[in-house]
């Protein structure tokens, strides 16, 4: 590994006289396999095909517009200012339902979504269209009140009583519009940072519910499905077909996998304070296929652990019957893990993610870490062929996890062109700015690369910056955020 000192004419950029001091190798514990193995090299660039997200959105879009098409055939004639504010209500009743449709199909971890789209911007996707899908609602209620006030001539709490209380499955509605608020306000961003990961999980679940409930009311007073067969036999398709698909690949699919594989913990190692790596043992492990960049969905099965599954990438590529993930202590679920004993069973979901070699589009790479976001860059580092230069960002020359792994693949000698450049904010000396200077300085052909990128939301936020003001365009970084 080295460190080079960017030059003294890029702005804020420090001087770099040495390689970063390598500290102290931590402590293994709990003898057990090591990884074993040379490097992998592939062949040169694959051209990234097609732009999935595309056909995703066209898809979404055409149902949106199918749903319009209901209304439009279930509708003769609307009439008066009553009229307008109904129709408008089952306009927007319509949509949510369907926005709630296209929420479940997003989440379902649909292998050809998973790779081809990714798993964070589907999860801004989900995120983004769940607030649409609550403005929705909010406005059917609204409306429907309103509307109904008109045409009875009655206020609106005395029509908010009537609607509730007399009309059939309408209390159904109701409890699951409300679940659904509850839902969306938890996964407020300022409500979700003061959740834990778990919590907020947990309450995620109550979406299934709510869903159930605005169903079975829609179906039986919805003006579109009462008489009108063909049209409730195409809403009936439309949740059963997304249900199935969320069964399958959301617990068929998982279910048979961890039934074949039967995964277990093989040994936890400290590689540096607050960061522990994983390994994982199982049978035909090979069989699950994972590329260099993806995650699971973990799943340890001892106390206070078995119920949540967290995302974590595979930290080393998959060989000699071992998988490895390396963690961060940032949560209870992750602080927990350096507490596992060889033996512990494992419930895992994947792999899932798109930040792989199949995205590369040039034959120059440059990985750019911040943190414990070197774990999927590292397995990518190993098995790209090419040029390519990993950039390491990190607190302190301790926290540079994994250090003496990417030290031997950097010196290897089928690894010529591989460079591993190597920045800490303490000591200061050694540090690395993340402007568009500074980038150019340490990789002056870097608007020429592709760019894969992995670490916290802000040094993340600031490295995007730092990339677009040095030439990359956005379609050659790829990054993927488990702020899910």
């Amino acid at each position: 590994m080295t460190a080079v000192r960017p030059e003294h004419n890029a702005p804020g950029a420090q001087r770099n006289p040495a390689a970063v001091p390598h500290p102290h190798a931590g402590p293994r514990r709990r003898g057990g396999p090591r990884q074993r193995g040379g490097p992998r090299q592939r062949g040169g660039p694959r051209q990234r095909g097609g732009r999935p997200e595309w056909w995703a959105l066209g898809l979404v879009y055409a149902g949106g517009l199918a749903v319009l098409a209901l209304w439009w055939h279930g509708t003769s004639s609307v009439v008066g200012a009553a009229g307008w504010l109904t129709d408008a209500a089952r306009i927007t009743g319509l949509l949510a339902a369907y926005g709630c449709a296209v929420m479940l199909a997003l989440m379902a971890r649909v292998p050809a979504l998973e790779g081809g789209v990714g798993t964070d911007r589907l999860a801004r996707w989900h995120a983004a269209g769940g607030r649409y899908t609550v403005c929705l609602a909010v406005a059917h209620v609204l409306l429907v009140i309103w509307g109904y006030a008109l045409t009875s001539r009655s206020d609106v709490i005395h029509q908010t009583g009537t609607l509730v209380f007399h009309y059939p499955e309408m209390l159904k509605g109701t409890l699951g519009t409300l679940l659904l608020f509850a839902v969306g306000i938890a996964s407020m961003r300022a409500a979700r940072r003061r959740l834990r990961y778990e919590t907020w999980h947990l309450i995620h679940l109550g979406t299934y519910l709510a869903i159930f409930l605005v169903f079975s009311h829609q179906v039986a007073n919805g003006a579109q499905f009462v008489g009108q067969p063909l049209a409730k036999a195409f809403w009936y398709a439309l949740f059963i077909g997304v249900s199935l698909v969320l069964a399958w690949f959301r617990f068929v699919v998982p279910v048979a996998r961890n039934l074949r594989h039967r995964m277990r913990v093989a040994e936890v190692r400290f590689e540096s304070p607050g960061v522990v790596s994983v390994y994982v043992t199982g049978r035909r492990l090979d069989g699950l296929r994972a590329a260099p960049g993806q995650f699971f969905r973990w799943r340890f099965l001892v106390p206070g652990m078995w119920w949540a599954a967290n995302p974590y990438s595979l930290s080393a590529p998959a060989r000699d019957g071992l998988l490895r993930i390396t963690v961060k202590a940032s949560g209870d679920h992750s602080r927990a893990l350096a507490r596992l004993r060889p033996g512990t069973r494992i419930w895992a979901e994947g792999p899932y993610g798109a930040l792989t070699e199949a995205r590369r589009s040039r034959r120059g790479v440059l990985l750019l870490a911040g943190g414990v976001g070197i774990t999927p860059l590292r397995t990518l580092f190993e098995t790209m062929a090419g040029d390519v230069t990993l950039i390491y960002l990190a607190r302190r020359p301790q926290d540079l996890a994994l250090r003496g792994e990417l030290d031997a693949l950097a010196a290897s000698s089928s690894a010529a062109r591989r460079r591993v450049l190597c920045f800490v904010d303490d000591p200061s000396e050694y540090s690395l700015p993340l402007t568009p200077e500074a980038l150019r300085a340490v990789v002056p052909d870097v608007a020429e690369r592709d760019v894969y990128l992995c670490g916290p939301p802000g040094m993340a936020d600031a490295a995007h910056r730092a990339l677009r003001g040095a030439g990359v365009p956005g379609r050659r970084v790829h990054h993927e955020s488990f702020e899910f």
